[in-house]
């Protein structure tokens, strides 16, 4: 499959190489004749006539780049991946800036184990590539090499490269998930040979619980971390988080003590803010919510929940026109929130604005459904994720 890959990327460009010839003129006859044919076939895609050809004019003429670089793209397709070495690198040799040459030398070299001049080849090569496509797949090589030699933050740093070159890429997605569970892990396990009892270990060990869905162990490794270090850097958030998650009435009560206990220790918790506007909005103190929302939104003025929670706060009180930009802001900023769509549907209708209501229900229509498969897989999978907000804390 990765072969295919790789011939589609690479393959298109050969026909496009004219076969020059720089030989003496007593060699000028077969050379063309040699020429003519390897060009013909590379015209058909026919390889394994092709081949032959190249491979008689190289040995006539070593020093026509043209054909040193078919000849090599054709034996790698060929899996030959030892006897294209020496024409990639010959090619390269005489042009340094054949890029895609550079990277299929890389491949090559990776495929015969040797993985110094592969690092280096593909490393240079993935800086200078433009084309997504290719980009990907130098990127990905280099993954599979880092993380064969547990070089995770280069191989984390690549990825995070690929996925601004192609962030809708399933292949790059997966990579991104690997090597970041990975990190994950790696730190998980260096945190507990360095320090086993540490409240960070407790931290990391709550999370773990709540990622499994069991509320009850995570609350009780989040005590155990505040025992041992009260004033833990968002240590009351977190636990505000997952006591917010209850549907335990005094639980959700001590989520409120928590997010205060999180803005006491720290003045600059937008993201306390916000979710004590929340909890005030849905006891309905709307003056308490729009103090809460405001300070949040003065602390980061990017926060699209906080958007949108204070819209949804302005619509209650029938103050659309300050909502409107509000909520157009909120959706900007996060696109798939499909409440803030079915907000802004409404608001779109109220004011006549029929073309564009309509354009926000079906946004609002697309999302929720994606919401829907999101929740179906997290569902099969068993975990809880944080950030999949629930019916009741989009609060259409």
């Amino acid at each position: 499959m990765r072969k295919k890959k790789l011939c589609a990327l690479l393959l298109v460009f050969l026909p496009t190489l004219p076969l020059l010839s720089q030989a003496p003129a007593n060699n000028q006859d077969q050379i063309a004749a040699h020429s003519r044919l390897a060009q013909q076939y590379l015209s058909q895609r026919r390889p394994d006539l092709a081949i032959p050809e190249l491979q008689a004019l190289v040995s006539l003429e070593p020093r026509n780049l043209d054909a040193q670089a078919n000849l090599g793209v054709l034996l790698f397709f060929q899996g030959d991946y030892g006897k294209a070495e020496p024409h990639l690198r010959a090619a390269l040799e005489m042009q340094p800036n054949l890029t895609k040459i550079q990277a299929l030398l890389g491949m090559a070299e990776k495929r015969t184990g040797d993985t110094a001049n592969a690092r280096t080849h593909l490393e240079t090569s993935f800086a200078a590539v433009d084309e997504t496509k290719l980009k990907v797949q130098i990127g990905m090589e280099l993954v599979e090499l880092y993380t064969a030699s547990q070089d995770l933050a280069k191989a984390s740093g690549v990825v995070n490269t690929m996925r601004q070159a192609d962030p809708a890429n399933p292949e790059v997605l997966y990579a991104a998930y690997r090597v970041y569970s990975d990190l994950s892990g790696e730190a998980m396990l260096s945190l507990a040979l360095a320090a086993p009892d540490s409240a960070q270990m407790h931290q990391v060990m709550a999370h773990e619980e709540a990622r499994q869905g069991n509320n009850a162990g995570a609350r009780l490794q989040f005590q155990k971390a505040l025992e041992i270090d009260p004033k833990l850097p968002g240590i009351h958030f977190e636990m505000g988080e997952l006591l917010g998650l209850s549907a335990d009435a005094k639980s959700k009560a001590e989520a409120e003590t928590e997010y205060k206990a999180a803005i006491a220790e720290n003045a600059l918790d937008e993201k306390a803010e916000a979710k004590l506007a929340d909890l005030a909005s849905r006891k309905g103190d709307a003056a308490q919510a729009l103090q809460y929302y405001n300070t949040a939104l003065h602390l980061q003025p990017d926060d699209a929940e906080a958007d949108f929670g204070l819209a949804k706060i302005l619509i209650a009180m029938n103050q659309q026109a300050k909502a409107l930009p509000i909520l157009e802001r909120a959706v900007q900023l996060e696109p798939t929130n499909a409440a803030a769509h079915f907000r802004l549907s409404t608001i779109y209708r109220e004011m006549g604005r029929t073309a564009d209501s309509q354009h926000e229900v079906e946004e609002y229509k697309r999302y929720k459904l994606m919401k829907e498969k999101l929740e179906a897989v997290f569902k099969e999978m068993q975990l809880h994720p944080a950030g999949l907000p629930t019916d009741d804390q989009e609060g259409k």
